[in-house]
């Protein structure tokens, strides 16, 4: 092989390789993001879009993005990325129309288990007309071997037009050779990475132990999801938490736990006492990785409570956890792609979580794409393991945007988002309550 061939493959980090290896039929390994746009640049005001115009306007961008240019291949015992020949016509394409809100949380329920093409870069942009009039839905997937929640979203607004927030933002580009495998490394950094190892052996035998009572939020996932949108003003929430002495993110929480028990209740099963509830923790160290993020574990109480009283229980629950689950750093056993795919085979049995709950931070400014306003936008992550249910959260343009995620054999997405609302409209009213 010529050393020009060889100095174009670059080996996948071990985390990002062990999201390729722990990707199924049944739990297809990638983020997405659904959005609303209006009338401009290549969206016209019947609610279509010019596509032609809309992967002229991409492939101009996409030159400042080199990993959307890059395909992952195996070189003999090794994953690398490696050049590949953008089709756009295969990666930015228009869908069947759908029929409103309701048809979009549809088509995006069907594409969360859609496997992307592996002998493809391993992203794809979508249009679907009719979402609302004069409105079309747009859907960007990105395989988390690419980047997890925050970078993924870094590069979807490397495609959008530049705000001054994000014009001199860094997008993802290839890391610079680190060094070499053999450099041993310090006393010091091996002394860290022995406890760190420690530590995730630990939280994983912890994994195993049963933790949460039987419950249709745990269980075998299936091909059906049911995917349901839901959104609140940003800052009346974050008064009314504030209030309490509570975070945005506790009141997200303390919302999901709440609509949560609501879907429960309303199948007729008891929720349990508490939902012990997996977040992910931002790390400072990315490296060469599009993904670093730590694990925190909150048991979200799920008994009948004025909304502060919850609300401050939760605030009061995250405050220790998210110091511990940084300092912990990442799971280690989910960072390299054999122990991730052992793990990823117990994970169908544990019982030691019954929710994913992510907030992602994102733009202050609205977006828009060649002059077509984005005038809304929810993340979907997958599930994974045994887990029926996950939301997640995106502020954006003052608002917090959210998805539920569900497996059909569980609770319904649909109730979930009702009871979350509720709970929103709860929490953004205590800012304005009477004290005492």
């Amino acid at each position: 092989m010529a050393r020009s061939q060889r100095e174009a493959f670059e080996p996948l980090s071990a985390a990002d390789a062990s999201n390729i290896a722990i990707d199924a039929p049944d739990q297809v390994n990638a983020f997405l993001m659904a959005g609303v746009l209006a009338p401009g640049g290549p969206a016209s005001t019947d609610g279509t879009v010019d596509m032609a115009a809309l992967r002229r306007l991409l492939s101009e961008r996409l030159r400042a993005v080199p990993r959307m240019a890059q395909r992952v291949a195996r070189r003999r015992s090794r994953l690398v990325w490696e050049p590949a020949t953008l089709d756009l016509v295969r990666h930015v394409r228009e869908v069947d129309p759908v029929e409103g809100l309701p048809g979009f949380e549809r088509l995006c329920a069907a594409l969360i288990v859609e496997p992307l093409a592996t002998d493809h870069p391993l992203w794809e942009v979508l249009v679907a007309p009719g979402v609302a009039p004069s409105r079309s839905g747009i859907v960007v997937r990105i395989h988390h071997a690419m980047a997890d929640g925050i970078a993924a979203v870094r590069l979807a607004q490397a495609l959008l037009d530049p705000t001054p927030a994000t014009s001199n933002r860094e997008v993802m580009h290839p890391p610079q050779p680190g060094p070499a495998l053999g450099n041993s490394p310090s006393r010091r950094a091996a002394r860290a990475k022995l406890k760190t190892l420690v530590s995730a052996v630990q939280r994983t035998a912890a994994m195993f132990r049963t933790a949460v009572p039987r419950t249709s939020l745990l269980g075998p996932l299936g091909a059906i999801r049911t995917i349901a949108f839901a959104d609140v003003e940003l800052q009346p929430l974050a008064q009314g938490a504030a209030s309490v002495g509570a975070t945005l993110n506790d009141a997200l929480l303390a919302a999901v736990g709440a609509g949560v028990r609501s879907a429960l209740l309303d199948t007729g099963e008891d929720p349990p006492a508490t939902l012990p509830v997996s977040v992910p923790v931002a790390l400072p160290d990315r490296g060469g990785s599009g993904n670093a993020v730590g694990v925190m574990v909150v048991p979200l109480p799920t008994a009948e409570a004025a909304t502060e009283v919850r609300l401050s229980e939760v605030a009061g629950l995250t405050r220790a956890r998210k110091t511990d689950a940084r300092s912990r750093g990442t799971l280690e056993i989910t960072r390299m792609p054999l122990t991730a795919r052992i793990f990823a085979r117990f994970a169908r049995h544990q019982r030691m979580v019954a929710l994913f709950v992510t907030n992602v931070p994102g733009p202050r400014d609205s977006l828009s794409l060649g002059g077509a306003p984005l005038e809304r936008i929810w993340p979907v992550t997958t599930l994974q393991g045994n887990v029926r249910v996950g939301v997640s959260a995106l502020s954006y343009a003052g608002r917090l945007m959210c998805s539920i995620h569900g497996d059909a054999a569980g609770v319904d997405a649909r109730r979930v988002a009702a009871g979350l609302q509720e709970e929103f409209a709860r929490i953004t009213g205590l800012a304005q309550a009477p004290k005492d």
